[in-house]
């Protein structure tokens, strides 16, 4: 299935994905990338951390950015390029997160889109931000 074409793509256009965050969702990611740092799933270790509760997997947060990108902005037939992302909160077990996408460049020679991201919880508290490049569909 092949997504849309560079020029139907706007400066500006956005979309986005909202998802809660559950206990479930951590153990499942740590299972399946093997990162089983007990800031994520050991509640007694926790406890000692700067956090002081356990926190979702940055990367968890972040997947949410690749969730947006592959199936509405600008969604399927698109290739994620780059990601730059940066983590400024935690993510913690119960907290929605919402994940944003907005074009900031188009390039249509490279038929490449550059889109701003960012991800928010529930008080509008930024948790993660950066910018990724998506290579478009040859037509």
């Amino acid at each position: 299935m092949n997504g849309k074409s560079i020029d139907q793509f706007n400066i500006g256009d956005s979309a986005e994905f909202t998802k809660t965050i559950t206990e479930y969702d951590v153990y499942q990611y740590a299972g399946v990338t093997g990162d089983f740092n007990p800031a994520h799933i050991d509640e007694v270790y926790a406890k000692e951390t700067f956090f002081k509760r356990r926190i979702a997997h940055g990367m968890l947060a972040g997947g949410l950015i690749s969730a947006v990108l592959g199936t509405r902005l600008p969604g399927p037939g698109s290739v994620y390029l780059r990601q730059e992302l940066n983590f400024t909160a935690p993510v913690y077990f119960g907290d929605t997160v919402t994940a944003k996408v907005e074009i900031v460049d188009i390039n249509t020679g490279k038929k490449r889109i550059t889109l701003k991201t960012t991800c928010t919880n529930q008080d509008d508290k930024v948790v993660v931000d950066g910018e990724a490049v998506i290579s478009l569909p040859r037509k």
